[in-house]
């Protein structure tokens, strides 16, 4: 875990400073790429729904072909931590002294959007990640880093008995098999009691193409994601996993404006086309 100091990698960027690095990222690592253009080129706007200047400064850091890569800018990755923000708001609104563990968090700077000056935040990744992490979002006492996957139970150890714990899985669990979902829930009951969580969902169609081999440009095809869910089988399945689950809450998530935002709204309301969509998730553990 790390503290005070960042490991071996490039240097935090200082203000004004030219320099610009090449990420080196494939496979799952290369995707917080992707949500970060998409959290910028929101913030951008002058109507946005996300104020991250934060998202803005390291884009603009990183020497990497966003469009290129990953086309037109949707929204919908924009608007799904925004809503996580608002939870997270809340919750830190009950326990300002309160300890956040986002895993495979990446280049998000939620941390920085929710911070109230007081909470803890852990940020938990492969080491690839927390490497070009450190570039622009060096830890601190408050700051935490630690290199592991979230299916290592270790990072668990970081909240104390009676701790106020909020787990973030923002853009995560859909790239684990579902057996290991499963054993991640059960080990979160176990060790987590009380704590909140949410996590966000991909429909099983959309799974079933990424595992087929999803291009989202002719320059970037989506890594295989083996885990999709329709939203109504979403807490039975939970429940089966894991008996200490709470009460289960689903949060607006779609387009923010425009037709998407029309029709995203209008699929989930409707029982069978809300199977369809993506799903965020908010929950805990008695």
């Amino acid at each position: 875990m790390s503290s005070g100091s960042a490991p071996e990698g490039p240097a935090p960027l200082r203000p004004g400073a030219a320099i610009r690095h090449a990420p080196n990222l494939g496979g799952v690592p290369e995707t917080m790429l992707w949500s970060l253009y998409n959290r910028a080129t929101e913030a951008a706007r002058a109507d946005a729904i996300l104020r991250d200047p934060d998202s803005l400064r390291i884009m603009e850091g990183l020497d990497y072909d966003f469009a290129g890569h990953f086309g037109a800018p949707g929204g919908s990755l924009a608007a799904r931590a925004a809503a996580i923000d608002v939870s997270l708001t809340a919750w830190l609104g009950e326990h300002p002294d309160g300890l956040v563990i986002s895993l495979g968090e990446g280049l998000e700077t939620q941390s920085r959007r929710v911070d109230n000056g007081r909470m803890r935040w852990l940020t938990v990744d492969l080491p690839e990640s927390i490497r070009l992490r450190e570039a622009f979002l060096p830890p601190t006492d408050r700051f935490r880093h630690l290199a592991a996957s979230a299916l290592d139970p270790g990072w668990m150890e970081a909240a104390a008995p009676g701790m106020p714990v909020f787990v973030v899985a923002q853009g995560l669990l859909m790239y684990f098999e579902p057996a290991a979902v499963a054993a991640l829930f059960g080990r979160m009951g176990e060790r987590l009691p009380g704590a909140r969580l949410v996590f966000d969902t991909i429909p099983p169609w959309l799974s079933r193409q990424t595992l087929r081999g999803l291009q989202l440009t002719p320059q970037y095809r989506l890594p295989p994601m083996p885990w999709g869910i329709a939203r109504d089988a979403i807490e039975p399945t939970l429940r089966r996993w894991c008996p200490r689950l709470g009460p289960v809450a689903f949060l607006p998530y779609t387009m923010p404006r425009g037709l998407g935002a029309m029709l995203g709204r209008s699929m989930a309301a409707t029982p069978f086309l809300r199977d369809l969509l993506p799903s965020l998730v908010l929950t805990g553990f008695k």
